[in-house]
């Protein structure tokens, strides 16, 4: 297929610049995978679509506020960083603008000399690897001086950063926080889990490469980018046993989906298992765990959008699409949600 085949047209003013007033007050498009069929609800309402039996897996990863602003110590130039890949020794991978000012050997300094790094390598593709320095807790000091790493295409500043986090998320990882998420509250939650509806955790850090377009016509052709998992054993004997009891396993987000795919597939079954997977799902893929799928309105040509069309079908999903943006509903990070099942 070509990446072409994946374009719809977009209005400019159908990409939410923020979240809805309340988490679970998005729209919720209901769609029938093998049907088509389409039916218009509101998020809350996503617990009627459940069933006793049912498992929800939900991905706790947590948004880094990992933009930074600073200055570089020799000259007093201005600096952005975004950190990407903690390498372990307080050396990250980041993206540094302008990259010209980011040679190794720089230094440059952050918050005031709360923060400090030198840049000790320049990595094939431009990023670089930056060693920091500091007193105190490196993730303390972030949440103090640091910014969320929003979407290019969100321009309007976000005045709670707690809006790009999940409620449920712990584990701190991400450049990009796993959207279908930020719909639940706590107190949806509780009334899922009252429903018979068991809720399982995997771990999957978000990259910026999620982000980025596919540069070639040919979908085969396209290189994903690699991310951390973690499939706990409490949540793979969750999904083991609610597969045996007849029950459905339905992952929230395209995130949770590939964490899962990605361990049916390199292990052939559910099991416990950490590690990096560069998983690149798209129609004729033939899925091995999720039987139903929570995810938000992708940008056209995105592996996003091709993974959606994998489990729902090519022509249900740029129907799908179509009526989204001719009911104006919300679309990426902070747009409205589907569940497909």
């Amino acid at each position: 297929m070509k990446t072409s085949d994946f374009y719809y047209d977009l209005p400019k003013e159908l990409i939410a610049q923020h979240p809805a007033e309340k988490r679970d007050c998005s729209r919720l498009m209901v769609i029938g995978r093998k049907s088509g069929e389409i039916r218009h609800e509101y998020f809350y309402n996503i617990i009627d679509e459940l069933n006793s039996g049912d498992c929800l897996i939900l991905n706790n990863t947590k948004v880094l506020p990992a933009r930074l602003y600073g200055v570089k110590e020799e000259t007093g130039a201005h600096v952005e960083f975004l950190l990407l890949v903690n390498r372990g020794d307080d050396v990250w991978e980041v993206i540094t603008g302008p990259g010209k000012r980011a040679k190794p050997g720089s230094r440059f300094t952050f918050g005031n000399g709360l923060l400090k790094c030198e840049v000790i390598d320049v990595l094939e593709g431009g990023n670089r690897l930056a060693k920091f320095s500091y007193e105190g807790n490196f993730y303390n000091i972030l949440d103090e001086i640091g910014q969320m790493p929003l979407p290019p295409y969100i321009t309007e500043k976000l005045s709670d950063n707690s809006r790009y986090q999940t409620v449920y998320g712990e584990k701190l990882g991400s450049a990009a926080a796993p959207t279908a998420g930020l719909h639940f509250t706590e107190e949806l939650l509780e009334k899922i889990k009252e429903k018979g509806v068991k809720i399982g955790y995997v771990t999957l850090h978000v990259g910026l490469g999620t982000f980025r377009p596919v540069k070639v016509s040919d979908i085969s052709e396209h290189t994903m980018h690699s991310e951390h998992y973690w499939l706990p054993k409490e949540t793979a004997d969750l999904i083991n046993d609610t597969k045996k009891n007849g029950g459905r396993v339905i992952s929230v987000g395209t995130t949770s989906c590939r964490t899962l795919e990605s361990v049916a597939t390199f292990k052939g079954k559910i099991e416990e298992s950490e590690g990096w997977t560069n998983i690149f799902i798209y129609p004729g893929y033939e899925f091995k765990c999720i039987d139903g799928l929570i995810t938000n309105f992708h940008l056209p040509e995105s592996t996003l959008i091709m993974l959606v069309s994998a489990f729902c079908g090519y022509e249900n999903t740029m129907n799908f699409y179509n009526v989204a943006v001719q009911d104006k509903y919300r679309f990426f990070s902070f747009g409205d949600a589907c569940f497909i099942a």
